[in-house]
Protein backbone atom coordinates (compact mmCIF):
# COMPACT_ATOMS: atom_id res chain seq x y z
CA UNK A 1 0.00 0.00 0.00
CA UNK A 2 1.25 3.48 -0.85
CA UNK A 3 1.23 5.78 2.16
CA UNK A 4 -0.27 9.22 1.69
CA UNK A 5 2.17 12.06 2.23
CA UNK A 6 -0.73 14.18 3.44
CA UNK A 7 -4.02 13.01 4.92
CA UNK A 8 -7.30 14.64 5.88
CA UNK A 9 -5.77 14.85 9.37
CA UNK A 10 -2.98 17.16 8.13
CA UNK A 11 -3.96 20.44 9.76
CA UNK A 12 -3.07 22.71 6.82
CA UNK A 13 -4.90 20.45 4.37
CA UNK A 14 -7.89 20.11 6.70
CA UNK A 15 -8.39 23.84 6.98
CA UNK A 16 -7.63 24.75 3.36
CA UNK A 17 -9.91 22.08 1.94
CA UNK A 18 -12.95 22.84 4.04
CA UNK A 19 -12.54 26.61 3.81
CA UNK A 20 -12.26 26.48 0.02
CA UNK A 21 -15.12 23.96 -0.25
CA UNK A 22 -17.67 25.18 2.33
CA UNK A 23 -20.43 22.94 0.96
CA UNK A 24 -18.29 19.93 1.87
CA UNK A 25 -17.76 21.39 5.33
CA UNK A 26 -21.50 21.84 5.70
CA UNK A 27 -22.05 18.18 4.77
CA UNK A 28 -19.35 17.09 7.24
CA UNK A 29 -20.77 19.17 10.10
CA UNK A 30 -24.29 17.86 9.50
CA UNK A 31 -22.99 14.29 9.83
CA UNK A 32 -20.88 15.05 12.92
CA UNK A 33 -23.75 16.83 14.69
CA UNK A 34 -26.28 14.19 13.66
CA UNK A 35 -28.60 16.66 11.94
CA UNK A 36 -30.03 16.74 8.44
CA UNK A 37 -28.33 18.90 5.85
CA UNK A 38 -31.64 20.51 5.02
CA UNK A 39 -32.12 21.64 8.62
CA UNK A 40 -29.09 23.96 8.40
CA UNK A 41 -30.52 27.36 7.57
CA UNK A 42 -27.62 29.53 8.75
CA UNK A 43 -24.03 28.44 8.20
CA UNK A 44 -21.12 30.86 8.63
CA UNK A 45 -17.39 30.14 8.84
CA UNK A 46 -16.07 32.61 11.40
CA UNK A 47 -12.29 32.11 11.03
CA UNK A 48 -11.49 31.45 7.36
CA UNK A 49 -8.15 33.27 7.55
CA UNK A 50 -4.85 31.41 7.67
CA UNK A 51 -2.13 34.10 7.69
CA UNK A 52 1.26 32.68 6.61
CA UNK A 53 3.01 34.54 9.44
CA UNK A 54 0.95 32.58 11.99
CA UNK A 55 1.85 29.17 10.61
CA UNK A 56 5.27 29.37 12.25
CA UNK A 57 3.74 29.87 15.67
CA UNK A 58 3.74 26.63 17.64
CA UNK A 59 0.51 27.79 19.33
CA UNK A 60 -1.26 28.29 16.01
CA UNK A 61 -4.51 26.29 15.91
CA UNK A 62 -5.96 25.34 12.56
CA UNK A 63 -9.47 24.66 13.80
CA UNK A 64 -12.62 25.81 12.02
CA UNK A 65 -15.11 27.99 13.91
CA UNK A 66 -18.66 28.15 12.60
CA UNK A 67 -22.08 29.47 13.38
CA UNK A 68 -24.61 26.75 12.67
CA UNK A 69 -28.25 27.77 13.15
CA UNK A 70 -27.30 30.21 15.90
CA UNK A 71 -24.98 27.88 17.81
CA UNK A 72 -21.20 28.10 17.86
CA UNK A 73 -19.40 25.01 16.59
CA UNK A 74 -15.63 24.58 16.77
CA UNK A 75 -14.20 21.70 14.73
CA UNK A 76 -10.79 20.36 15.81
CA UNK A 77 -8.55 17.60 14.43
CA UNK A 78 -5.96 16.16 16.82
CA UNK A 79 -3.42 13.54 15.75
CA UNK A 80 -1.34 12.87 18.88
CA UNK A 81 -2.37 12.31 22.47
CA UNK A 82 -0.34 14.69 24.60
CA UNK A 83 -2.15 13.73 27.79
CA UNK A 84 -4.15 16.90 28.32
CA UNK A 85 -6.67 16.91 25.50
CA UNK A 86 -9.87 17.02 27.62
CA UNK A 87 -8.45 20.01 29.51
CA UNK A 88 -7.56 21.72 26.25
CA UNK A 89 -11.02 21.33 24.72
CA UNK A 90 -12.64 22.66 27.90
CA UNK A 91 -10.34 25.67 27.67
CA UNK A 92 -11.27 26.15 24.01
CA UNK A 93 -14.95 25.93 24.95
CA UNK A 94 -14.59 28.46 27.78
CA UNK A 95 -12.83 30.93 25.50
CA UNK A 96 -15.39 30.60 22.71
CA UNK A 97 -18.36 30.73 25.07
CA UNK A 98 -17.23 33.73 27.11
CA UNK A 99 -16.12 35.76 24.09
CA UNK A 100 -19.60 35.51 22.55
CA UNK A 101 -21.16 37.79 25.16
CA UNK A 102 -21.49 41.30 23.74
CA UNK A 103 -21.43 44.43 25.84
CA UNK A 104 -24.83 45.05 27.39
CA UNK A 105 -26.14 41.53 26.79
CA UNK A 106 -27.45 39.31 29.55
CA UNK A 107 -25.96 35.89 30.22
CA UNK A 108 -29.01 34.21 28.71
CA UNK A 109 -27.92 35.59 25.33
CA UNK A 110 -24.83 33.38 25.32
CA UNK A 111 -25.11 30.89 22.44
CA UNK A 112 -24.91 27.13 22.62
CA UNK A 113 -21.24 26.31 22.09
CA UNK A 114 -20.09 22.88 20.90
CA UNK A 115 -16.53 21.59 20.47
CA UNK A 116 -16.25 18.75 17.95
CA UNK A 117 -12.99 16.77 18.01
CA UNK A 118 -11.85 14.22 15.45
CA UNK A 119 -8.96 12.45 17.18
CA UNK A 120 -6.53 9.85 15.89
CA UNK A 121 -6.05 8.09 19.23
CA UNK A 122 -8.18 6.29 21.80
CA UNK A 123 -9.19 8.62 24.62
CA UNK A 124 -11.93 6.75 26.47
CA UNK A 125 -12.12 3.21 27.82
CA UNK A 126 -15.11 2.13 25.77
CA UNK A 127 -15.92 0.50 22.44
CA UNK A 128 -17.96 3.40 21.08
CA UNK A 129 -16.12 5.62 18.59
CA UNK A 130 -18.40 8.59 19.37
CA UNK A 131 -18.78 10.19 22.80
CA UNK A 132 -20.84 13.26 23.65
CA UNK A 133 -20.54 15.11 26.97
CA UNK A 134 -22.80 17.69 28.60
CA UNK A 135 -22.97 18.93 32.23
CA UNK A 136 -25.28 16.59 34.17
CA UNK A 137 -26.19 16.22 37.85
CA UNK A 138 -24.24 13.14 38.97
CA UNK A 139 -27.14 11.25 40.61
CA UNK A 140 -30.27 12.34 38.77
CA UNK A 141 -28.51 12.95 35.42
CA UNK A 142 -30.46 16.19 35.09
CA UNK A 143 -29.07 18.41 32.36
CA UNK A 144 -27.71 21.68 33.77
CA UNK A 145 -27.56 23.42 30.39
CA UNK A 146 -27.45 22.45 26.75
CA UNK A 147 -25.10 25.36 26.03
CA UNK A 148 -22.03 23.22 26.73
CA UNK A 149 -21.25 20.17 24.63
CA UNK A 150 -18.24 18.12 23.58
CA UNK A 151 -18.24 15.59 20.73
CA UNK A 152 -15.28 13.21 20.43
CA UNK A 153 -14.82 10.92 17.42
CA UNK A 154 -12.03 8.37 18.00
CA UNK A 155 -10.74 7.24 14.60
CA UNK A 156 -8.99 4.02 15.78
CA UNK A 157 -12.37 2.69 16.92
CA UNK A 158 -14.32 3.05 13.68
CA UNK A 159 -15.12 -0.27 11.95
CA UNK A 160 -13.35 -1.40 8.78
CA UNK A 161 -16.54 -2.37 6.96
CA UNK A 162 -18.63 0.71 6.27
CA UNK A 163 -21.95 0.99 4.48
CA UNK A 164 -22.29 3.62 1.77
CA UNK A 165 -25.46 4.77 3.53
CA UNK A 166 -23.62 5.70 6.74
CA UNK A 167 -22.38 9.21 5.99
CA UNK A 168 -20.84 9.76 9.42
CA UNK A 169 -18.62 6.69 9.15
CA UNK A 170 -17.77 7.54 5.54
CA UNK A 171 -16.53 10.97 6.61
CA UNK A 172 -14.57 9.52 9.51
CA UNK A 173 -13.04 6.89 7.22
CA UNK A 174 -11.71 9.74 5.04
CA UNK A 175 -9.95 11.20 8.07
CA UNK A 176 -8.65 7.78 9.08
CA UNK A 177 -7.31 6.93 5.60
CA UNK A 178 -3.50 6.77 5.45
CA UNK A 179 -3.01 5.15 2.02
CA UNK A 180 -4.03 5.85 -1.57
CA UNK A 181 -5.76 2.47 -1.66
CA UNK A 182 -8.01 3.46 1.25
CA UNK A 183 -9.01 6.68 -0.49
CA UNK A 184 -9.70 4.88 -3.74
CA UNK A 185 -11.77 2.26 -1.90
CA UNK A 186 -13.97 5.02 -0.50
CA UNK A 187 -14.17 6.72 -3.88
CA UNK A 188 -15.13 3.40 -5.45
CA UNK A 189 -18.27 3.30 -3.31
CA UNK A 190 -19.58 6.02 -5.66
CA UNK A 191 -21.04 8.24 -2.97
CA UNK A 192 -21.06 11.68 -4.69
CA UNK A 193 -19.99 13.78 -1.71
CA UNK A 194 -17.12 11.40 -0.93
CA UNK A 195 -15.88 11.60 -4.51
CA UNK A 196 -16.10 15.39 -4.33
CA UNK A 197 -14.09 15.45 -1.09
CA UNK A 198 -11.38 13.18 -2.49
CA UNK A 199 -11.15 15.19 -5.72
CA UNK A 200 -10.82 18.34 -3.61
CA UNK A 201 -8.09 16.62 -1.59
CA UNK A 202 -6.02 15.92 -4.72
CA UNK A 203 -6.58 19.44 -6.04
CA UNK A 204 -5.48 21.07 -2.78
CA UNK A 205 -2.40 18.89 -2.29
CA UNK A 206 -1.26 19.66 -5.85
CA UNK A 207 -1.47 23.43 -5.35
CA UNK A 208 1.57 25.62 -4.79
CA UNK A 209 -0.31 27.52 -2.06
CA UNK A 210 -0.72 24.34 -0.01
CA UNK A 211 2.89 23.26 -0.51
CA UNK A 212 4.20 26.65 0.67
CA UNK A 213 1.96 26.72 3.72
CA UNK A 214 2.85 23.14 4.58
CA UNK A 215 6.55 24.03 4.23
CA UNK A 216 6.13 26.84 6.75
CA UNK A 217 4.17 24.58 9.08
CA UNK A 218 6.76 21.77 8.81
CA UNK A 219 9.58 24.23 9.48
CA UNK A 220 7.78 25.43 12.62
CA UNK A 221 7.43 21.84 13.84
CA UNK A 222 11.11 21.16 13.13
CA UNK A 223 12.24 24.33 14.90
CA UNK A 224 10.06 23.51 17.90
CA UNK A 225 11.44 19.96 18.09
CA UNK A 226 15.00 21.25 17.80
CA UNK A 227 14.43 23.85 20.52
CA UNK A 228 12.98 21.16 22.80
CA UNK A 229 15.94 18.87 22.13
CA UNK A 230 18.37 21.70 22.89
CA UNK A 231 16.55 22.48 26.13
CA UNK A 232 16.77 18.84 27.20
CA UNK A 233 20.51 18.79 26.50
CA UNK A 234 20.95 21.97 28.51
CA UNK A 235 19.16 20.32 31.42
CA UNK A 236 21.42 17.27 31.15
CA UNK A 237 24.53 19.45 31.02
CA UNK A 238 23.42 21.41 34.09
CA UNK A 239 22.72 18.19 35.99
CA UNK A 240 26.05 16.68 34.91
CA UNK A 241 27.91 19.79 36.13
CA UNK A 242 26.29 19.43 39.56
CA UNK A 243 27.34 15.79 39.73
CA UNK A 244 30.89 16.68 38.65
CA UNK A 245 31.11 19.26 41.45
CA UNK A 246 30.08 16.51 43.87
CA UNK A 247 32.97 14.37 42.58
CA UNK A 248 30.72 11.63 41.29
CA UNK A 249 32.53 9.04 39.10
CA UNK A 250 32.25 9.68 35.37
CA UNK A 251 30.60 6.33 34.64
CA UNK A 252 27.81 7.15 37.12
CA UNK A 253 27.28 10.59 35.55
CA UNK A 254 27.05 8.98 32.11
CA UNK A 255 24.49 6.50 33.44
CA UNK A 256 22.42 9.16 35.26
CA UNK A 257 22.36 11.75 32.46
CA UNK A 258 22.56 9.73 29.26
CA UNK A 259 25.41 11.91 28.01
CA UNK A 260 28.34 10.36 26.18
CA UNK A 261 31.54 9.65 28.13
CA UNK A 262 33.42 12.22 26.00
CA UNK A 263 30.82 14.89 26.73
CA UNK A 264 31.14 14.37 30.48
CA UNK A 265 34.94 14.47 30.21
CA UNK A 266 34.74 17.75 28.33
CA UNK A 267 32.35 19.22 30.89
CA UNK A 268 34.67 18.18 33.71
CA UNK A 269 37.48 20.29 32.24
CA UNK A 270 35.13 23.29 32.19
CA UNK A 271 33.84 23.07 35.74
Amino acid sequence: MKKLKYTFKTDILFKMLFIQYPELLKELVASLLGISLGSIEKFIIRNPEMPPENLGDKFCRLDINMTVNGQQVDLEVQVSNEGDYPDRVMYYWAREFSSALLTGQGYSALPRTIIVSIIDFMLFDCKEYHSFFQPLEVKRHTLLSDKMGFHFFELPKIPDDISQENMLLLWLSLFKADTEEELEKIKGMEVPVMSQAINAYYKITASSEFREKERLRAKARHDEAQALQNARYEEKYAFAKKLIKRNRPIHEIVEDTGLAYEEVERLRTMV
